[in-house]
């Protein structure tokens, strides 16, 4: 699915996308990946606060692949604070709720999966259920990138753009205008995506797919669609033109299997 952003991407050209649990034990990596807890609570308060943007959807958050070689199945993931250990059950699409938890808040705890750094990337998952097949919706998007932000999903950049990963740090920003370039992953490989609400209907523009067609081998590692880049656009979701309803259709290359 969907989240966070390339930083370094062409949306400027387009303003010319109950029981008590058993504890888990994660298996000890060198750069296991972490995030702050403390941080997607506040994502799921922002998803509270904003839910008439998506008003039947749940929240959830998904763990997606970032290198070809990175093992996707067996993922275990545990809230982790100086006392609190909370396993989190993991789903087969590699989905999850985020229980809470007072004590791991008051320890400023980590998520962790038993997974390095690199290897995968996080984003939040916000989907009305009883879409059509193929299709998105674009309020869930929006808020999609705005409970990602503030979670604070955000994937390692290149230090070439390093200011810009420093300036564009607020959902405002990141999801309120065209240089914010958060980035969304279709289920998979795209020929090409187009909007639709009512009689209106526009196609994205190639510089709006494979996160702008502008990643280098060189630039490739500083992004997280690393390996999913046939997955990848940008969609108008600062343009408040388009309705939150507005649909979002995909031209797959392949069927489903």
């Amino acid at each position: 699915m969907l989240g966070l952003a390339c930083l370094a991407g062409p949306a400027t050209a387009l303003a010319q996308a109950a029981g008590q649990a058993a504890t888990v034990t994660v298996q000890s990596t060198r750069d296991p990946v972490d995030k702050s807890y403390r941080k997607m609570i506040k994502g799921m308060e922002r998803f509270a606060r904003e839910h008439a943007l998506a008003p039947n959807a749940p929240l959830r958050f998904q763990l997606l692949p970032r290198l070809p070689t990175v093992d996707m199945t067996g993922i275990t993931l545990r809230v982790a604070g100086d006392s609190a250990s909370i396993p989190v059950p993991v789903a087969p699409d590699n989905s999850f709720v985020l229980p809470r938890s007072e004590a791991a808040l008051r320890e400023d705890a980590a998520v962790l999966a038993n997974r390095k750094t690199t290897s995968m990337t996080w984003r939040a998952l916000i989907v009305t259920p009883g879409l059509p097949a193929g299709t998105r919706r674009l309020g869930d998007m929006r808020l999609e990138c705005r409970v990602g932000v503030e979670a604070g999903l955000v994937s390692n950049s290149s230090p070439m753009f390093a200011w810009i990963a420093n300036a564009l740090t607020s959902p405002e920003q990141v999801c309120g205008g065209p240089d914010g370039n958060y980035l969304f992953f279709a289920d998979r490989p795209i020929f090409g995506v187009r909007l639709r609400a009512g009689d209106r209907v526009e196609t994205l523009p190639f510089h709006m797919l494979y996160a702008g067609g502008e990643q280098s081998k060189t630039d490739l590692q500083y992004c997280d669609c690393q390996v999913m880049l046939d997955r990848t656009f940008y969609a108008p979701i600062w343009d408040k033109s388009w309705p939150d309803d507005t649909l979002v259709e995909f031209d797959y290359m392949e069927d489903a299997p």
